[in-house]
């Protein structure tokens, strides 16, 4: 089976597994919150690897560029939105403290890539 260019890329593999965890532990948030909350945070996640995965598949620096740009954005939405969960006692502040250090991982590398512009 072919392996592509994104599958290769460490920062995708870490927003890959942070998205499998962040998909964990929304499992415990209340059942009202299932087309709220609980799906923007898991829309969230999925769009940090899905832009990094789309930005990895573009020609030029600037197309790169901009879909890391979107993939840090949704990594700051998916950090706001646990600290709001967290105020909200739908999640221990312990868990999004793990949380964000693979977050701050991510982020750096997205730093990097997306460029300063």
């Amino acid at each position: 089976m072919r392996e592509y260019g994104f599958e290769r890329l460490v920062v995708w593999q870490n927003a890959r597994k942070l998205t499998v965890e962040i998909y964990r532990c929304t499992k415990v948030f209340p059942t009202s919150e299932k087309y709220g909350i609980t799906a923007q945070i898991r829309r969230a996640a999925v769009s940090v690897a899905s832009n990094i995965a789309e930005g990895s598949s573009r020609r030029t620096i600037k197309d790169q560029q901009h879909f890391y740009r979107m993939a840090y954005s949704s990594l700051m939405e998916l950090l706001n939105q646990l600290i709001i969960s967290t105020d909200l006692g739908f999640i221990k502040e312990e868990e999004v403290n793990a949380l964000r250090l693979d977050i701050e991982k991510i982020s750096s590398a997205l730093y990097t890539l997306k460029g300063k512009k």
